[in-house]
């Protein structure tokens, strides 16, 4: 039962959230973003939205066709969200894909191909999109074709000799990112078109982070460990990535709610929230840092102590999904001081939208809105996300 002020709370938030998606995040990029010219989207754009490099991100031609068909879908049936997702939706199918079915990571303006990585996110985000679209427009074309792409992604990933390996055979891994990117994106695919290869995914995916990538010997989960599970004792292999980890815990914990808020799940879900807010949360300072050593040696990564806008707003998400499953005050304590945080440092209050890049006291270190790895997904995300979770309480 919630009390007055815990409702009052999330009540403000809710509204708090709508507003910022629809009078800000998803305006600028209308703005800024969409490329009217070629279709699809521009993300390397500065402060104020200037455009910086015409290169294009294909993975925010998925992202973005996603959140606008998901705004569209949650929040505001406006057309004109719906007719930038087409347009990021027909550059991808126009430009993107190369003759092997793969995807590529970068591409000019008007869609030549300029790079090609060996990770399959690219492909991820282009079957949500599609999946989104459908959901939003009936199409049961667009929902095959993101059950058609999934299916590819799992090919890539399952075929030797399509995907090269990140190590050479002197040490091989197996990575975090692949296995709970894979859990999501089947999830939503999952929302349009109900094949048993979606769930049983999803299923391989959590099971191989409880079996792999959980280490209870240092409470963390680990971004890359042997094929066997095993720690790879190296400042690569020891890496903790809290935002990573906390993205995890509510894919999981949104996978427990979709099976009747599923014990084992529900409780991994926590375990891998608390372990890596106590990693993560900088409590000097505020905010989720960027990467930990799980032995407590200096973490490599030259942005380790930094506060990326992304870790902030999947802990936002985590926090109430903690709460709506437990209804523990303690994850709605939680949720205030990542929410608290990343609204007194993300939002430009002069041009819009939010900074991405900040020191870890929360200055700025860079005011560009967008490159090839910043543009309307995280942020409008855990809006929508908010938005619904947080009614979802209300109405319980």
């Amino acid at each position: 039962m919630l009390t007055n002020e815990n409702r009052q709370y999330l009540e403000a938030w809710r509204d708090k959230y709508r507003a910022a998606l629809l009078d800000d995040i998803l305006p600028f990029w209308l703005r800024h973003g969409w490329d009217h010219v070629n279709g699809g989207i521009y993300t390397c754009v500065d402060r104020e939205g200037r455009l910086m490099d015409s290169t294009k991100s294909v993975w925010f031609q998925g992202r973005t066709a996603f959140i606008y068909a998901f705004a569209y879908n949650n929040i505001d049936r406006r057309q004109e969200y719906l007719d930038f997702s087409r347009s990021c939706i027909d550059f991808i199918e126009a430009h993107c894909f190369d003759k092997d079915g793969r995807m590529y990571f970068e591409v000019t303006a008007d869609g030549r191909p300029l790079r090609k990585r060996r990770y399959v996110f690219s492909e991820c985000f282009a079957a949500i999109a599609f999946s989104e679209y459908a959901l939003a427009t009936g199409s049961r074309e667009y929902a095959e074709k993101a059950l058609h792409l999934f299916k590819e992604i799992e090919r890539f990933i399952n075929t030797p000799g399509i995907l090269e390996p990140k190590y050479l055979p002197t040490q091989q891994a197996i990575g975090h990112s692949i296995t709970m990117i894979l859990i999501n994106t089947a999830s939503r695919i999952r929302e349009v078109i109900d094949d048993p290869i979606l769930t049983e995914q999803i299923t391989r995916s959590i099971s191989a982070i409880r079996t792999y990538f959980l280490h209870p010997e240092y409470k963390a989960l680990l971004e890359m460990v042997t094929p066997e599970g095993a720690i790879i004792d190296t400042l690569n292999g020891r890496v903790i990535n809290p935002g990573h980890c906390i993205e995890t815990s509510w894919f999981i914990l949104e996978e427990a709610k979709h099976r009747g808020w599923d014990k084992e799940m529900k409780d991994l879900a926590l375990t891998i929230l608390d372990w890596s807010w106590d990693w993560g949360w900088d409590n000097e300072f505020g905010g989720i840092i960027n990467f930990r050593d799980c032995k407590g040696f200096p973490a490599q990564d030259y942005s380790q102590d930094m506060k990326f806008w992304w870790p902030q707003t999947e802990a936002i998400i985590a926090t109430l999904y903690a709460f709506e499953a437990t209804g523990d005050q303690h994850y709605l304590d939680m949720h205030r001081l990542a929410n608290d945080w990343a609204w007194e440092y993300l939002p430009d209050p002069v041009y819009g939208e939010w900074f991405g890049y900040l020191h870890r006291d929360g200055s700025v270190a860079q005011s560009a809105k967008g490159n090839l790895f910043k543009g309307p997904f995280h942020i409008p995300r855990m809006l929508i996300k908010g938005y619904m979770v947080i009614n979802n309480i209300l109405k319980s």
